[in-house]
């Protein structure tokens, strides 16, 4: 009897242990998909040098698959620009070393921009990948659901 509670006691503190370190993960991924927000809307390119692996590829709204040299181009020449940009997160899931953001973004484009002047609703996916520097993304699917 007092073997199968210590089982189950120790059961249940790693349990606790792994959910408080899931929760921390988590938060620290909630923080940094709304940190790569808000670089992609004031065009922080700083900021997302830091955020984005330097394999970061992303299948974007215009159903382009596209690099970092391609995403800078296109904010160069006002193409990824908007008035404004929410990011809502519905799920995260973490996997070792891998976490995965899905939810849905608002945006008025602007300059450049298909749908300039429109509000845009699209389903979004991020991934990222826990590297040496820390967590970076590495893949992006962005996927336009509603234009009015």
């Amino acid at each position: 009897m007092i073997i199968k509670i210590s089982i189950l006691s120790a059961v249940l503190l790693l349990s606790i242990k792994f959910s408080m370190a899931q929760t921390a993960v988590e938060t620290e991924i909630r923080k940094l998909d709304q940190l790569e927000a808000q670089a992609t809307i004031s065009g922080d390119t700083i900021t997302l040098k830091k955020l984005w692996s330097p394999g970061f590829v992303v299948n974007n709204p215009a159903n382009m698959v596209v690099n970092i040299a391609q995403i800078r181009q296109l904010m160069k020449e006002g193409k990824i620009a908007y008035t404004t940009f929410s990011r809502v997160i519905e799920k995260v899931t973490i996997t070792g070393p891998v976490a995965v953001t899905m939810g849905y973004e608002e945006n008025e484009p602007e300059k450049a921009t298909d749908n300039v002047g429109k509000k845009v609703t699209r389903r979004y996916t991020n991934v990222w990948l826990k590297e040496n520097a820390g967590w970076k993304i590495i893949a992006r699917q962005a996927t336009i659901i509603d234009v009015k």
